[in-house]
């Protein structure tokens, strides 16, 4: 059975979640991938404030497709995680919820999960098409310019995911 959750929430609520299981995601996530990372770091590090509200935020790594007519995206399926590991540790130090993703994650991200009380969920590779129906709305909030890396603001309904690593550490992945 698929538990249903809705974002944003406190991270008091991802404590309830477990390795392995199944999830349906409702509410706003934002997407960001590598380039996105780098620059609104660079940003924040010079004093500027992050482009999305980060506390209790849940990233996305997606580079959709550009959306045909009719649709509010186009295929959106996941990134490969671990371009992000740089980064990831940081952002969940910072107060992100978690991401979502697919592929395993490093020690030094998954450590930070269980430090920080963060989650990391696993979409399916190859369902871009799939996914892509889950989003309901889409908003360019930075860096345009990366066309593809953009950050967005995505309103979701019933976004399939699995939990990959929980709060407690455990990985989908070691097992």
């Amino acid at each position: 059975m698929q538990k249903k959750l809705v974002f944003p929430f406190t991270k008091d609520k991802l404590k309830e979640l477990h390795a392995g299981e199944s999830v349906l995601i409702t509410g706003t996530i934002y997407t960001a991938r590598d380039e996105a990372h780098i620059r609104m770091l660079e940003e924040y590090d010079k004093g500027t404030a992050l482009p999305i509200p980060i506390e209790n935020a849940l990233i996305y790594y997606v580079g959709p497709s550009p959306a045909k007519p009719g649709q509010v995206i186009g295929a959106a399926g996941p990134t490969s995680s671990y371009r992000m590991d740089p980064f990831a540790p940081r952002l969940l130090e910072m107060g992100m919820a978690g991401m979502i993703g697919k592929g395993p994650r490093s020690k030094e991200v998954v450590d930070a999960i269980k430090r920080f009380g963060g989650i990391y969920f696993a979409a399916i590779g190859g369902a871009g098409a799939l996914i892509s129906r889950s989003i309901k709305k889409v908003e360019l909030i930075a860096y345009e310019d990366l066309q593809t890396e953009a950050i967005r603001k995505l309103e979701v309904v019933d976004f399939p995911a699995i939990v990959a690593v929980d709060p407690e550490g455990n990985d989908l992945y070691e097992g």
